[in-house]
């Protein structure tokens, strides 16, 4: 059973949120704040986090950087109530996996929380696949990534978008088949959040970087040199 934090300041959210899961099998524990949350994180673990942005004390934003600071992997899906642009960039820059927008609908939350713990939940014993070019590792089994023996640090969607590039190494891909592909369903014309990833994997993979290229007026291929 998957167990999940939910992180708002208002009650009734935190609430309706708990209910809907709990009704779908999923065990919730809530927090107030960032700093409760923090707190909580700390003290036990959880299998993934819905995270307001705009909460007094310790805002949502602060909370999801100090959780990657903390080298924490669990995945975040952000709430925020504005829905504009800057809101959703900065929280995936930061390191969130998903956004919800208030006023949002409980059954789509539901369907985002089980598309991401479909990727990030571990699924058994298996002996995965490992993609080799040059000394860039990805291993699917310790969901690990290493250039030249050093082990770099992605986040859960960070990782599932280079392992389906590395599935898909010289095919042009479009944004459109990799929202399907990595995110399990349809943004309906988000382009930015596949742009917004790809800028963030490139930053990870250094030497590596321009082994993802973009292929104008169609998406990215993953071109590596070796």
């Amino acid at each position: 059973m998957a167990k999940i934090l939910i992180v708002d300041d208002e009650p009734r959210i935190r609430q309706l949120i708990s209910e809907y899961l709990e009704h779908e099998g999923f065990e919730c524990a809530e927090a107030t704040d960032g700093s409760a949350a923090l707190a909580s994180l700390a003290a036990q673990s959880f299998d993934l986090v819905i995270l307001d942005i705009m909460m007094p004390f310790v805002d949502g934003m602060t909370c999801l950087r100090e959780i990657r600071a903390r080298k924490l992997v669990t995945p975040v899906i952000m709430l925020t109530a504005r829905g504009e642009e800057y809101d959703r960039v900065t929280g995936l820059e930061g390191g969130a996996d998903d956004y919800v927008v208030k006023p949002f609908s409980p059954r789509e939350l539901v369907a985002r929380v089980k598309a991401v713990l479909a990727r990030t939940m571990p699924r058994g014993e298996s002996d995965g696949e490992k993609f080799v070019f040059g000394d860039l590792l990805i291993d699917t089994a310790s969901h690990s990534v290493r250039i030249a023996g050093e082990e770099i640090s992605l986040t859960p969607k960070e990782f599932d978008l280079l392992v389906f590039l590395a599935h898909n190494k010289g095919i042009a891909l479009s944004r459109e088949k990799i929202l399907q592909k990595v995110w399990n369903y349809d943004y309906y014309g988000e382009d930015r959040t596949v742009d917004t990833h790809i800028k963030m994997l490139r930053g990870h993979l250094g030497s590596h970087r321009d082994d993802i290229a973009t292929v104008w007026g169609v998406g990215y291929k993953f071109e590596p040199a070796n």
